[in-house]
């Protein structure tokens, strides 16, 4: 849209599309700023709910998946809504079968591998959030800038 109000010279194109990119850059800059600004608390939060409403074949998954076992504890009794599945699938509980118990005790649950995890992710995203944000307000900038000029093919001695 950018561009082609710029080869057409449309201050009417150039005007919505410099509307429509400031407002991408709100949204865009203040989800960025989020999550970069979501602190562990949040995060944890945000996982123990996520946990707390998953199917235990979800649960399961992520035992597999992040080889670990449980929430914040592998030994909950049943009816708990935070109860983990069995983890005998897990890779490393699957090494010492006979010692499922010492497996469940290891201290290697889900919310230590999943906090890394998570912290990870929101920093990279609001990272590269920030970033397309402020090419965007560049493209703002450039727009507002050139959005005045007189077209090249025009008659000089016409008004804008």
């Amino acid at each position: 849209m950018g561009l082609i109000g710029a080869a057409r010279h449309s201050q009417v194109l150039l005007f919505f599309y410099m509307i429509i990119l400031f407002l991408l850059f709100v949204v865009q800059f203040s989800l960025a700023c989020a999550c970069l600004a979501f602190n562990e608390d949040q995060q944890y939060k945000l996982a123990y709910e996520g946990w707390h409403q998953a199917p235990m074949g979800l649960r399961n998954e992520t035992q597999m998946y992040f080889d670990c076992c449980g929430f914040q504890n592998a030994t909950l009794p049943d009816g708990d809504p935070m109860q983990a599945p069995s983890c005998s699938s897990v890779h490393f509980c699957q090494e010492s079968p006979e010692n499922m118990k010492i497996c469940e005790d290891s201290g290697n649950t889900c919310w230590m591998k999943l906090q890394k995890v998570i912290n990870n992710a929101l920093k990279i995203t609001g990272g590269v959030g920030l970033f397309f944000s402020f090419t965007e307000f560049i493209g703002v900038w450039l727009t507002v800038r050139y959005r005045n000029q007189k077209d090249p093919r025009s008659n000089p001695h016409a008004f804008l």
